[in-house]
This record gives structure tokens, sequence and C-alpha cells, in this order.
């Protein structure tokens, strides 16, 4: 039996962790992660708000696809907001396939009897896809961009909302990146003290 792909979570915005399917964005060894139809599945599996039972059909390439342009589109619109123009430099292209994709229907909640939220759709990948595009345009215009950012580690690219108080977070996680990190400088700092 196949298993089945863990994705990283945690960026703090669902837009964020969708960006992190590509992983080492921009550098060499970039990583495509939604490769094929099963692995965005898997990925509407992890991250959206249905319950564990819930099946997630697997997309045509054509969905697939779509998913894939959304993600560029919410990094191209992303990108633009925390530059010079702001939200007005997004590219024509992009920022109208986001709105196209923001029309959907979102998943839609359901309380049951026993008073369990749960969340359901007809067309579970769309509905999160419209999640997706609703949730970059609100952060591309919101207060939380200044929040957003770019992970310090050396091998990593992935894109976070710094939700720390004081604001001045590295790492995409404290259990991989900054991990690294500290075992990096203790190492180099080590080697420095044995060479004296």
């Amino acid at each position: 039996m196949p298993t089945v792909p863990r994705f990283r979570s945690g960026a703090g915005r669902l837009c964020l962790d969708l960006m992190r399917t590509l992983r080492l964005r921009g550098m060499d060894g970039a990583t495509e992660e939604l490769d094929r139809p099963e692995a965005l599945s898997a990925w509407v599996a992890q991250f959206g708000p249905y319950p564990s039972h819930a099946v997630i059909p697997v997309p045509t390439p054509d969905v697939l696809h779509h998913a894939r342009d959304l993600r560029e589109a919410v990094h191209t619109l992303l990108t633009a907001a925390r530059g010079a123009h702001g939200v007005a430099g997004c590219p024509l292209r992009e920022r109208e396939l986001l709105n196209r994709a923001a029309l959907g229907a979102p998943p839609v909640p359901v309380l049951d009897a026993d008073g369990t939220l749960t969340y359901t759709a007809t067309d579970p990948i769309g509905a999160l896809l419209t999640e997706i595009a609703r949730d970059a345009l609100t952060l591309a215009t919101s207060p939380a961009l200044e929040r957003v950012r770019t992970c310090a580690g050396s091998r990593c690219a992935a894109w976070f909302l710094d939700t720390s108080r004081p604001g001045n977070r590295r790492w995409c996680s404290m259990d991989t990146c900054g991990n690294k990190a500290k075992k990096s400088t203790w190492r180099a700092k080590h080697a420095v003290t044995a060479n004296d």
C-alpha cells in the first residue's frame, strides 16, 4: 500500500502552506511536491478542514494544474504586496486568477447533533482552493502582511507568518531550520575553540 505524503505545515496561513509545496523555491534542487494528482488529494486531506474520514477524490490533471497555477499566483501576489508598489504591482493575469478562484464555494461548516463542528463540500479540492484564494487576497491587503517572513535557513525558502510577540522569528520551524542553524553555530564555535 503506498504511503500517504506528509507535507510541511505551520506557515501560519493556508495560502503560505500551499506555497511551501514548491520546496526550495528559487534555489538549486527546487522540488515540486504536487507532482501528481494523488499528491494534491493528500495535501487537501492534510490541510483541509474536513473530518479525517472524509474521502478526498483524486483530481484530474487539469485540477492539479489549476492548483499549481493558483499557488504561483499566490506567490506573485504576496511578492508584489511586499514590494515597493504593494498589491497594485500584482500582474493582471494572477490577480484575475485569484479573483476567479475566490468566487467559488468554500468548505461549509456543519454542526452535528452532539455539538461537533465539521466541514463539508461537494468538491472538497475546489472548495479548499477557493479558501486559499480568499486567504491570499485577505493577507495581501491586511496589516498581517508585515509579519510575513522568509525563513533564514540556508537551505530553505519557506515563507511564514511571524506570530511571535516581538516579531523577530527567523525560521519557518525551530524543529527543522532553527535546530539546524543552532547546531551549525555550535559546531562552528566549538571548532574555533578546539583550534585555539
